[in-house]
């Protein structure tokens, strides 16, 4: 057994995004599981950053600022600026009918929006970055909401850790939501994974920030765009 080392995390930076439905200064039940996740990263000297995104005027479409393809407003933008000083991205939300709520399916387009950027080693700029995810909600549904959103995360280029999503959900039917009347509080499954998804954030974005991003190797899309197609050289067919 590996004895435990302790790590610093001083000048690790997450954000946290709450795709809740409800608007400041409205209940979130998702921002408990958010508090009890970023106290934990700010107790091992790490800042953390929250959007909840639905207080924000953000445009719905595929383009980094929608001003330019006709929205009158768009906040998106100086939150894609927080989204790029941070090492970590957590991603949080209920469920709604199974799935994820519109506003988390909102952040994720909007950062796929963004992804085609490249970063200065021409690599797609979300490289470099650990990614997670919170569910909250009641029926079902955790499983399936944190596969979409991890799935969607390592695809705009972030790395994932392993065990990255932690939850609560209630029982089947209309009842109460995490946290009411400290409800879900003390379970032991959420609070463990909750726990182990944000260490494993920590040391692999630490990782990552220490060895200066993610390895340059064959997955520069400048280069491949360069014609440098490492790996896949086309053969001379006579």
């Amino acid at each position: 057994m590996k004895d435990h080392v302790e790590t610093k995390f001083e000048g690790l930076r997450a954000l946290f995004i709450n795709c809740t439905l409800t608007p400041s200064p409205g209940h979130s039940h998702t921002q408990l599981l958010v508090g009890a996740s970023s106290e934990l990263m700010e107790k091992q000297g790490g800042e953390t950053d929250l959007i909840r995104i639905v207080d924000h005027d953000v445009a719905t479409g595929t383009w980094p600022d929608m001003r330019e393809h006709g929205a009158d407003t768009d906040e998106w933008p100086d939150l894609q600026k927080r989204v790029m000083d941070a090492d970590i991205l957590v991603l949080a939300g209920p469920i709604w009918l199974g799935d994820n709520s519109s506003q988390m399916k909102l952040a994720i387009v909007r950062l796929y929006a963004c992804s085609s950027i490249l970063n200065d080693d021409g690599q797609y700029a979300y490289y470099g970055r650990s990614g997670g995810c919170l569910i909250t909600g009641n029926e079902d549904g955790i499983k399936h909401c944190a596969s979409n959103v991890l799935y969607s995360l390592q695809h705009l280029g972030y790395s994932i850790p392993p065990q990255a999503d932690a939850g609560w959900i209630g029982e089947a039917g209309p009842g109460a939501s995490y946290g009411d009347d400290g409800l879900g509080l003390d379970n032991d499954f959420t609070n463990r994974n909750t726990s182990f998804m944000t260490w494993n954030l920590m040391h692999l974005a630490k990782l990552l920030k220490d060895a200066g991003g993610f390895p340059v190797g064959g997955n520069q899309r400048s280069e491949w765009d360069a014609g440098c197609h490492s790996g896949y050289e086309n053969p001379e067919y006579r």
